[in-house]
């Protein structure tokens, strides 16, 4: 196996995680995006959306997962970190996981109305790798089915 496909092997295993963690937010009445933060291979901290249950715009997965890496680890900065996401993060997220200077970012499906990349594109780190479109069909389904039935 190469190594190109050995990264995206492992990339489908960490998106499996997030798909998870946004199953929970769904069930728990969110809007269903996970995220967790592997450092060195390994989970550091997992987390979904929490806007509606602590009435908090900012409580997005990602931010409740580099708050809890960064505890984890004991610092704010995440630089040997990847952070695994299921839809494209946000302007604030992006942000976010610049300060945190987070090494690689690997989401899901696309925000095409709201993603960084286009309102944003130089938020994160510098020296952040982006891959995107891990599992993005299935990530997708989550968040269309979602707001189907909301509408």
């Amino acid at each position: 196996m190469s190594k190109d496909e050995e990264q995206q092997k492992q990339d489908e295993r960490f998106m499996q995680m997030a798909l998870k963690e946004a199953e929970a937010a769904l069930q728990e009445g969110e809007i269903p995006v996970g995220a967790v933060v592997v450092c060195r291979g390994r989970i550091i901290s997992r987390a979904h959306n929490l806007t509606e249950t602590l009435h908090d715009v900012t409580a997005h997965a990602e931010m409740q997962a580099i708050t809890a890496a960064a505890n984890q680890l004991g610092g704010k900065y995440l630089q040997d970190c990847t952070l695994y996401v299921t839809v494209e993060p946000c302007v604030m997220c992006a942000g976010a996981m610049g300060w945190a200077q987070l090494s690689r970012i690997v989401f899901g499906a696309p925000d095409e109305k709201r993603g960084y990349q286009k309102h944003a594109p130089d938020a994160l780190h510098p020296k952040a790798a982006v891959t995107s479109g891990v599992l993005e069909d299935e990530c997708r389904a989550l968040m269309q089915n979602f707001f189907k039935a909301k509408r």
